[in-house]
């Protein structure tokens, strides 16, 4: 198997993985642009890079390599019935290490995509689903210290993401990389 970049992946080794919607590239600017402004002079915090946002389906964490193939499977019959799922921005909110901009999700579209993703990967027997109710959202920043933040929202109008990807999350001195391993589009 070859990784992202094209490197042949022992058959072995174990990758970090995660089922992710692929966010529009005007969605990406206006973030990224949005990030800049209102994040972008608070100190002790690191700004999520332009190519590392997405909205989270499911967390797989380390998997064996043998478990691409069949989690693309997955992840391709769950999006085939999917509805492209249509987004906007709801609320700026922190955890104890992330900064997130939580989604209005119209219709459900995404909860209904991530709760069959999450069910058949379950199945699969490669994740366990988490039981508290799924939240849409992109991570925006990531910090040690809560700097309890209250951002103006981006203006970023409704969004519609088309495909969905597997992701591998490779980790480096400077953060994680975020590498799609195979993008599938909604709805067929």
């Amino acid at each position: 198997m070859r990784d992202a970049s094209g490197a042949s992946v022992d058959a072995h080794e174990r990758l970090r993985l995660f089922a992710a919607l692929v966010l529009p590239d005007d969605a990406v600017e206006g973030l990224a642009a949005w990030q800049h402004r209102e994040l972008g002079a608070v100190s002790a915090v690191r700004i999520v890079p332009p190519e590392n946002l997405h909205v989270t389906l499911a967390f797989l964490g380390s998997r064996p390599v043998s478990d691409v193939a069949p989690v693309v499977e997955v992840l391709r019959a769950a999006a085939e019935r999917a509805d492209r799922p249509v987004l906007a921005p709801l609320r700026y909110r922190e955890t104890r290490s992330v900064g997130m901009l939580a989604l209005a999700d119209e219709g459900d579209r995404a909860a209904a995509l991530a709760g069959r993703v999450g069910k058949r990967l379950e199945r699969l027997g490669v994740c366990e689903r988490e039981r508290r109710r799924w939240l849409p959202h992109v991570t925006v920043l990531r910090f040690r210290e809560q700097p309890r933040l209250a951002p103006a929202l981006p203006d970023l109008g409704r969004f519609s993401p088309s495909e969905a990807a597997l992701y591998h999350s490779v980790l480096r001195p400077s953060g994680a990389q975020y590498e799609i391993v195979e993008s599938v589009a909604l709805g067929g």
